[in-house]
């Protein structure tokens, strides 16, 4: 299955690997951001079980560990560059000694993330051991808009100057969005998605202006694996034990919402012999084809189920209809 990014024109896989969790444990603002102990040979035989079946587009940030998920990306995909598509992102003060992610500036919605967009770049570059990014995506989510045309501005000098291929932002808000997008060189968006949470009217955004909506949080961060019930917890070194900001933890916990909606439409998500994450993106992808979900992983056996949700596809116009029957929308 493959997708394309967009006016950008770059054809990927239709599933990408999101290299977030590979990172390890790091802070942002001293809160854990990271998703706990990672073991680094493990992350690159991942990284090679994808490619091998047929993934490749990695999704990874400089905030991620700090700038370790880059440097691991980067190592396991030596001798490898010109097979994949790889994407990061960039806007933040990045501790990589004391495993720290600040602003810039004196705010995120007011963030001199401009004057650093080169250097940002120059240090990405760096960690993943090549001399070009294919999508350079503006991480902060809250930035004004104004702001982020300075930054739209420097990106355009990077496509000229051959360093990024296509660039995005990644940010939920529709308005923003189509005032960054105005420029030929832009081609994606990341925005938060999965069966129980994102924007319509975002996702629509992106199929009027050829845009690629690169999804984070495809498996509603773990939750839509179907592996914990609501007495789950997580390491306190775990963003999860923190995401007060997401919709499908409670207090530290798997919502219980979530987890009864997800048993009641469990019967839709597996026809056909998929698992439960394989339906997940199985819905992502039959919602749109602009969407390219990026869900995150820690080991080969992750990869192997992500990268063969392939071999389904997605789901049907009359399941995708039977899931949001159940839902009620």
């Amino acid at each position: 299955m493959k997708r394309t990014l967009g006016r950008s024109g770059i054809e990927v896989s239709a599933v990408g690997m999101g290299c977030w969790a590979i990172g390890g444990p790091w802070n942002m603002s001293g809160s854990p951001a990271g998703w706990s102990a990672v073991d680094d040979g493990e992350s690159i035989r991942a990284i090679h079980a994808a490619l091998d079946l047929g993934a490749d587009f990695f999704d990874t940030a400089a905030n991620y560990g700090c700038g370790h998920s880059e440097t691991i990306l980067g190592q396991a995909l030596q001798g490898r560059r010109e097979k994949v598509v790889l994407a990061t992102k960039f806007g933040y003060d990045v501790d990589e000694a004391n495993k720290d992610v600040r602003p810039y500036g004196p705010s995120e919605e007011q963030s001199d993330a401009a004057a650093h967009v080169r250097q940002d770049l120059e240090n990405s570059l760096r960690r993943l051991g090549t001399d070009y990014v294919d999508v350079y995506q503006l991480h902060i989510w809250g930035l004004s808009i104004e702001r982020a045309l300075e930054v739209r501005d420097v990106l355009e000098e990077l496509v000229g100057e051959g360093k990024i291929r296509t660039y995005g932002w990644s940010t939920d808000r529709e308005e923003a969005v189509e005032a960054f997008s105005t420029s030929p060189n832009c081609g994606v968006v990341q925005q938060q998605m999965n069966i129980f949470t994102f924007n319509p009217a975002l996702l629509a955004l992106c199929e009027k202006l050829d845009l690629a909506s690169i999804n984070r949080g495809p498996l509603g961060m773990g939750i839509l694996t179907g592996k914990f019930t609501p007495e789950s917890t997580f390491q306190a070194d775990d963003v999860r034990a923190h995401a007060t900001w997401f919709a499908g933890l409670k207090d530290g916990r798997p919502s219980p919402e979530w987890l009864d909606d997800l048993a009641a439409i469990r019967e839709v998500l597996t026809s056909g012999g998929r698992t439960l994450t394989q339906g997940a993106l199985a819905w992502i992808w039959g919602r749109s084809e602009k969407t390219v979900p990026i869900p995150g992983f820690k080991t080969v056996k992750q990869v192997e189920e992500n990268c063969k949700a392939m071999d389904f596809g997605p789901l049907t116009p009359g399941q995708m209809a039977e899931v949001e029957r159940i839902l009620g929308r």
